[in-house]
């Protein structure tokens, strides 16, 4: 039996929903300068990994229609292996990342990444992702929308949903 553990790389990837219209509205809309409003998902083991309206999906690395990732961070090594975390994801899709628990605002990709990659790596996601939510509620206009933007659920397509994950065989 082989007693080295090994080690496999986890990115997350970083997607502009607005491409670029956030840069461009934000300061006449909300009185302040957004970058982007972010989707993110966590690669690892040949996937990228994503929380949606549909629950918790995969796809191979890139493979959204949302195209290539405007950026990519590398969040470091895992120890974890491909069976424990598909164990890992299937329990959080029949816990805390069900398909029926996704609101936008506070339980979405963003809160899926920033698990996941804790569990992965013990690193958070960058915090300008995870404040977005707060710093579009603390304006007026974003009070304004909350119920509309409430109702929106964001299924990045051409995925598949975590029944087993992409390239699993």
């Amino acid at each position: 039996m082989d007693n080295q553990a090994s080690t496999y790389n986890v990115k997350l990837y970083i997607y502009d929903l607005s491409k670029g219209l956030a840069r461009q509205l934000s300061p006449m809309m909300l009185g302040k300068q957004l970058e982007g409003i972010w989707h993110t998902a966590i690669v690892v083991h040949g996937a990228e990994f994503f929380f949606g309206g549909q629950g918790i999906a995969s796809c191979p690395p890139g493979g959204t229609l949302l195209g290539e990732p405007n950026a990519i961070v590398d969040l470091g090594d895992t120890e974890v292996n491909v069976d424990l975390f598909t164990e890992y994801l299937s329990s959080l899709g029949e816990s805390t990342y069900r398909a029926d628990s996704y609101q936008l605002f506070e339980h979405n990709c963003n809160s899926f990444s920033n698990e996941v990659a804790q569990f992965l790596t013990g690193r958070k996601i960058p915090s300008y992702i995870t404040d977005l939510p707060s710093e579009v509620l603390s304006t007026p206009f974003g009070q304004a929308l909350r119920p509309l933007i409430d109702s929106i659920s964001i299924s990045p397509p051409g995925n598949n949903a975590m029944n087993g994950y992409y390239g699993q065989r």
